[in-house]
């Protein structure tokens, strides 16, 4: 049977005290102890301990006072599991009374002794006694009448005499701060910051170091790297003839650690102390392998550490740090690597607000794409590029975007829809080009023929205002706050080369523009897991054409049309292929309904029968007979495919006729060719006899051989559920999670944002599947996949690319599963590197 630690403990060497029976605190201090550091005399008390005070059981004051001078003051500090956890504020000077103020003003003078004797009753009053502040907080520090003022409002609040002794004052004290830890707001907030209820805290009692009296004396803290960057420099404050971190609250009085040009420092006060206490931190950081923020004092010259805590990070201070530590022997790559939590590379890949900044919140909605951006108000795609043309940030505000407003999201600098959820058009598109975006924004109200926004308060933003769109957290804000720009340094680099030695899944980008393309190389993508090739279409040159095909009557009326767009098709694939260098390229075939292209407003419809000379109303009868009930369900992907085969054929002989050129130009390409929506082995016979067709041809034109790669993407549950029979014309298959979570919970993914949020609190869902990979349902089916696929062809290989590519339980997932690689968009690469180490590294570890 295992022994219960001891409640009270004297913090030596070799005392039994660890972080979970003590906190965190407790077992830093003993470690510093442990490295012959000057720590005041300290003495720790369990969980076990302070858990039973907080119940009512009175502590055992003598064993905690035992091991400390008579007249020593003495603190009091929380040691919780993790510092982040919070916890109750230190309480300084435990012992102060009137016997020990009159001994103290023969050392330290009147004045002093008599400001700190009131600084603890106040102190005393407010945070263990619990008495009103009203009472106690105006009185001032210098005057001669402050502290029997003090003392008088105390025995009037309490109706009793301020306690003399310090063994009342310390239990009272110890009381205090156990029922703070144990109060039900403290629970819920800790709660809310990753503690699990039953977290436990300890207290540690230490010997004051006064940092009062003659000589140099005072305190402060010191660390050895920057906060928002990580990079090495002495940073803190020192403050003279002063206790705990007053330093930093009084940054105005402070002093400079090194000599600074800017004042006086500590270096040039008590330059021994100083290199006293940087040798200190140093050692620290070798044998605690942490860089750690150090709280000092000094007492006549004299330095005593009385804490040392992490450092306080940023997103790129942390990554910073996990590098230098790693680089200088004191962890491994490995854990350099697990101390990274993936999802914070995203803060170094786009601008964000600047931490402390004022948020004048509009609204808030779903945080669709990260990063933010400032800009004027705009309505449409043409008013984006209008803006972008002048050189003006703009924000196109739209209830939902379209694939006709591809040209404004490339425009402005961020977007903001009233509708849709995490694999909305907005979100998808708006992740692929590193756009902060926002959609679901409820709380708005969109007037977007009077172009104006209405906030839950009333106050309404017209086109020209300024918002800033924060899509790392999901808030609207008014004005242009502070930002903090993007930063991918050496350490950024580094880490991620860590990480790709050790991850055995492959990570690709979903890529649909050269520019795209380029994002995906610079942050070393395996290749491109998905081009959507419609996108390719809505520029105003290929757009015209496009509807000469939709309106066309026959297959050779088609086949001429396509022909205008061919040349522009094979360019872009043409340097597709050039900017990846020899990687794979997965194209997928032309996937949308072909009323995405046309017009549905009135105006448009005038300028389309114009375009094509075609009297208005047979253009409107065109349109509508185009129209869907359930588009999404309807003509699209491989369905369009086989009934106007002429668009894959053109598609087809593109990547064709790109592939030789690109192949003569550099490294051979071997591009893939991807089929969406299959539902059938048949599907995937027909396209596949055209699209060998395409090749033969193009082969015996150009006199050369070409290789290529034809795969499916499987969106239905039946492709899922049949994937044996279709592996067996196929080279791989790709789960395009987006479209088969749609069909399998049978959820718009669009109009889901609307309700999603109360279905996942009322614990209907326990996340967005289309957020979160929903492993039992949609899981199992890439499971049947996977298994049914690799029986019909045991080579095939297997990957996903829809959104949840770039998330950390998806990918582990995948790869649980036998997965060869995932697919995100760009922007999500690098953290997808990082989380599959992870899952590699963490499966090594059990």
């Amino acid at each position: 049977m295992q022994q219960e630690p001891p409640r009270i403990s004297l913090v030596t060497p070799d005392a039994p005290i660890a972080a979970p029976s003590h906190g965190g605190r407790a077992k830093c201090l003993q470690r510093l102890v442990r490295l012959d550091l000057p720590v005041p005399r300290t003495v720790a008390l369990s969980f076990a301990c302070v858990r039973d005070i907080a119940r009512g059981r009175a502590p055992d004051v003598r064993a905690i006072l035992d091991p400390f001078p008579e007249d020593a003051l003495l603190c009091v500090r929380p040691s919780s599991g993790d510092p982040d956890w919070g916890g109750p504020g230190a309480i300084l000077n435990v012992g102060m009374n009137a016997p020990r103020r009159d001994a103290l003003a023969v050392t330290l003078g009147e004045e002093a002794a008599t400001r700190l004797y009131l600084r603890f009753v106040q102190s005393y009053a407010l945070h263990v006694a619990r008495l009103d502040p009203d009472v106690f907080e105006p009185l001032d520090d210098d005057d001669p009448r402050a502290l029997d003022a003090a003392l008088e409002a105390y025995e009037d609040e309490a109706e009793e005499p301020f306690p003399q002794d310090r063994a009342v004052q310390l239990a009272a004290v110890l009381r205090s701060m156990a029922r703070a830890w144990d109060g039900t707001s403290a629970r819920l907030l800790r709660q809310a910051r990753g503690a699990p209820v039953d977290a436990g805290l300890g207290l540690v009692v230490q010997e004051m170091a006064l940092g009062l009296g003659r000589g140099e004396c005072g305190s402060g803290v010191l660390q050895l790297v920057r906060s928002d960057t990580g990079a090495p420099q002495i940073t803190g404050r020192y403050l003279r003839q002063s206790q705990g971190r007053e330093a930093l609250a009084h940054a105005d009085e402070a002093l400079f650690l090194e000599r600074d040009e800017r004042g006086p420092s500590l270096e040039e006060l008590a330059p021994e102390a100083f290199a006293e206490l940087v040798r200190s931190a140093r050692l620290m950081r070798e044998k605690l392998r942490e860089e750690m923020q150090v709280e000092f004092t000094l007492e006549d010259g004299r330095l005593y550490i009385l804490d040392g805590v992490r450092v306080a990070r940023s997103a790129r201070a942390a990554l910073r740090i996990a590098v230098a530590l790693a680089e200088d022997g004191l962890i491994a790559r490995e854990e350099a690597l697990m101390r990274i939590e993936p999802r914070a590379l995203t803060e170094l890949l786009h601008r964000q607000v600047a931490p402390g900044a004022r948020r004048n919140r509009l609204a808030r909605g779903v945080a669709a794409s990260p990063g933010a951006a400032s800009g004027r108000i705009v309505f449409s795609a043409e008013a984006a590029q209008a803006a972008a043309a002048r050189g003006e940030a703009a924000v196109l505000v739209r209830r939902e975007t379209s694939p006709s407003d591809i040209r404004g999201m490339h425009a402005a600098v961020a977007v903001l829809t009233e509708r849709g959820g995490m694999t909305s058009h907005a979100a998808v598109i708006g992740r692929g080009l590193g756009l902060p975006c926002v959609v679901g924004a409820s709380e708005l109200r969109f007037q977007t023929r009077k172009k104006t926004l209405v906030s839950k308060d009333g106050r309404t933003l017209r086109e020209g205002d300024i918002v800033t769109v924060d899509g790392t957290t999901g808030d609207v804000l008014a004005g242009a706050p502070a930002m903090i720009e993007a930063a991918l340094d050496d350490a950024f680099r580094t880490l991620l080369s860590w990480a790709d030695a050790v991850r055995d899944i492959g990570v690709r980008a979903n890529a649909d523009t050269p520019a795209d393309a380029q994002t995906a190389r610079n942050f070393e993508a395996q290749g491109i897991g998905l081009c959507r090739t419609e996108h390719m279409f809505f520029e105003a040159e290929r757009l015209t054409p496009m509807r000469e095909m939709i309106f066309a009557d026959t297959a050779e009326d088609r086949r001429a049309a396509l022909e205008r767009l061919l040349p522009m098709q094979r360019g872009d694939f043409v340097e597709l292929f050039r900017i990846m260098q020899g990687q794979p390229v997965c194209i997928r075939l032309f996937d949308p309904p072909l009323h995405e292209f046309l017009p549905g407003d009135r105006a448009g419809l005038r300028e389309l029968a114009d375009a094509l000379s075609l009297p208005l109303a047979d253009v409107t009868r065109r349109v509508e007979a185009l129209g869907e009930y359930n588009p999404m369900l309807g003509m699209r992907g491989v369905r369009l495919g086989i009934a106007v085969p002429e668009i894959y054929d053109m598609q087809a002989r593109a990547i064709f006729e790109a592939t030789e050129e690109a192949s003569r130009e550099g490294a051979p390409v071997v591009p893939e060719i991807m089929i969406p929506l299959v539902s059938a082995r048949r599907e995937v016979e027909l396209v596949k006899t055209r699209i060998d067709a395409v090749a033969a041809a193009v082969m015996t034109e150009r006199k050369t051989r070409l290789t290529y790669r034809l795969g499916v993407m499987v969106e239905t549950p039946r492709a899922c559920l049949r994937a044996d029979e279709i592996a067996q014309h196929s080279a791989f298959l790709s789960f395009g999670t987006n479209d088969l979570t749609q069909m399998t919970y049978g959820l718009s993914r669009d109009d889901a944002g609307r309700f999603m949020s109360a279905y996942v609190t009322q614990g209907v869902f326990p996340e967005d599947p289309f957020h979160v990979l929903d492993t039992e349902g949609v899981g199992e089916l890439l499971q049947i996949g996977a298994e049914r696929g690799r029986a019909g062809r045991p080579d095939i290989v297997l990957s996903i690319c829809g959104e949840h590519g770039g998330n950390a339980e998806s990918i582990a997932f995948c790869r649980s599963a036998g997965f060869d690689y995932v697919s995100c968009s760009p922007f999500r690469v690098p953290v997808a590197r990082l989380a599959a180490a992870q899952i590699a590294l963490s499966d090594k570890m059990t």
